[in-house]
């Protein structure tokens, strides 16, 4: 068996433990702790949540998507290929050290994709970037620590909270779609999306597309208040 090697580790702002890179073969591993965040092998629920909401919008030609964490790009990827080139998409990555990765280890992974010209990457919380202003996105993709139920920084469960979530919807436009990865179901956490104002179809994807795993995306589209209603 071939062991893991450790390439490079990166603090995670406001915490402290440290995110690690991790290597086998070519294999590669993101883990805090002895918790794996991501691994390279297990791809097809981050792509899902890219392709699900794409397919969903209603003018991905021109979309303007926010895609909530960087990790090995797969989501970015994904958005890349369903999006039509007036399309503008802006990553907000929280640990300096995994943007610094995609252009390191991970480079040949990651392609062309951050090069792009329909792409800006941003080192900042993504919460700042949904508040940067209203109606700003069509999609909004949060693929940040493990969902909703937490592993890596605390500040993320203001994400997804009520009023992260009533912020999300703020910041999309009409019709718009939060999109919400999840390593396991929350039924609170669904019932929490329609409290927001949000009409919520929920997935279940594997975790390498074929087998392993079933992960859990929700996609939840901003409905109006005449349309809560029924008007």
């Amino acid at each position: 068996m071939i062991p893991w090697v450790q390439l490079d580790a990166g603090s995670i702002p406001g915490e402290g433990d440290a995110m690690r890179l991790m290597k086998r073969g070519d294999e590669f591993s993101i883990r805090v702790g002895s918790t794996e965040l991501m691994n390279n092998r297990l791809s097809g629920s981050e792509r899902a949540l890219a392709t699900l909401t794409c397919a969903r919008l209603r003018d991905p030609a021109r979309a303007r998507v926010l895609i909530g964490g960087l990790g090995m790009g797969f989501t970015l990827r994904a958005a890349l290929d369903a999006l039509g080139p007036e399309a503008r998409v802006v990553v907000a990555e929280l640990v300096p050290a995994v943007a610094a990765w995609a252009r390191g280890p991970f480079a040949h992974r990651f392609g062309e994709s951050l090069d792009d010209p329909r792409v800006e990457l941003r080192v900042e919380d993504v919460s700042r970037a949904i508040q940067s202003g209203p109606a700003r996105h069509d999609a909004i993709l949060l693929d940040v620590d493990n969902g909703p139920d937490g592993l890596t920084s605390r500040a993320n469960d203001r994400l997804y909270d009520i009023w992260g979530l009533k912020r999300a919807r703020w910041a999309l436009r009409p019709e718009g779609i939060l999109a919400v990865w999840s390593g396991s179901p929350d039924r609170r956490f669904k019932a929490r999306l329609g409290r927001a104002g949000f009409a919520v179809e929920e997935a279940r994807v594997r975790a390498n597309g074929a087998s392993g795993r079933r992960h859990v995306l929700w996609l939840a589209r901003r409905v109006e208040e005449a349309d809560r209603r029924g008007v």
